[in-house]
C-alpha cells in the first residue's frame, strides 16, 4: 500500500476522488432529500419554474418539461400573468440562480404572492452552488430556504462559459 501511495500523483488523485465523493454526497442531501422534504412540507398555491415537479395548485414554467397538472406556460418571468397577491404561498425552487436579474424576478414573485419561499443551493452543496455551467449567480447562504432574497454575487467564470458555450438551463 505504501508503494502505491508513493506513485507520482497518487495522493493528489485520492484527494480529488475523496473531494468528488463528498461533494456528490452533499449534493444528494441538498438537492434530493432536503428539496423533496421542503416541497412535501406544505401546500403551494404557485410552483413557479416547476420543471418536472408537481408541487402546486398551479405549476408554471417557461418550458413544459413534463406533463404536470394545472400547467401555465410563462412567456416572461419578469411580468407574470397573475394578479397582485393572487397566491398565498409561492414556491420557487432552484431557479433564481439561473436568471439574468434576480432582484427583478424576486420583486415579481412578491407582487403575485403573499409568502415567497425560494429554495437555493447552499454554499455547502459545492456541486450546485459553484455550477458555472448552469448558474449565473452564487448566493451567499448556508441555508436551503429563504423568504427574502439573500446576498449574491456573479458566479466566477459563468459569464465566459455562457458567452462561448451557452447556458445549459435558462430561466
Amino acid at each position: 500500500m505504501s508503494e502505491l501511495l508513493q506513485q507520482p500523483g497518487m495522493i493528489s488523485a485520492l484527494v480529488l476522488i475523496s473531494f468528488l465523493l463528498v461533494g456528490k454526497f452533499f449534493n444528494f442531501i441538498s438537492y434530493r432529500l432536503m428539496k423533496e422534504r421542503i416541497i412535501a412540507g406544505q401546500q403551494w398555491d404557485l410552483n413557479i419554474c416547476c420543471g418536472k415537479t408537481d408541487a402546486g395548485k398551479i405549476n408554471a414554467d417557461i418550458i413544459r418539461h413534463a406533463r404536470v397538472p394545472n400547467f401555465v406556460l410563462i412567456k416572461d418571468i419578469y411580468h407574470l400573468p397573475f394578479a397582485d397577491k393572487q397566491f398565498k404561498n409561492v414556491l420557487c425552487s432552484h431557479t433564481i440562480e439561473h436568471v439574468e436579474k434576480p432582484d427583478l424576478f424576486f420583486r415579481e414573485l412578491c407582487r403575485v404572492g403573499e409568502t415567497i419561499t425560494i429554495i437555493l443551493p447552499p454554499l455547502w452543496d459545492i456541486f450546485a452552488a459553484f455550477n458555472f455551467v448552469e448558474h449565473k449567480w452564487i448566493f451567499l447562504t448556508m441555508r436551503k430556504t429563504h423568504h427574502s432574497l439573500p446576498r449574491y454575487l456573479p458566479l466566477f467564470f459563468a459569464g465566459h462559459v455562457h458567452k462561448f458555450f451557452g447556458q445549459r438551463f435558462k430561466a
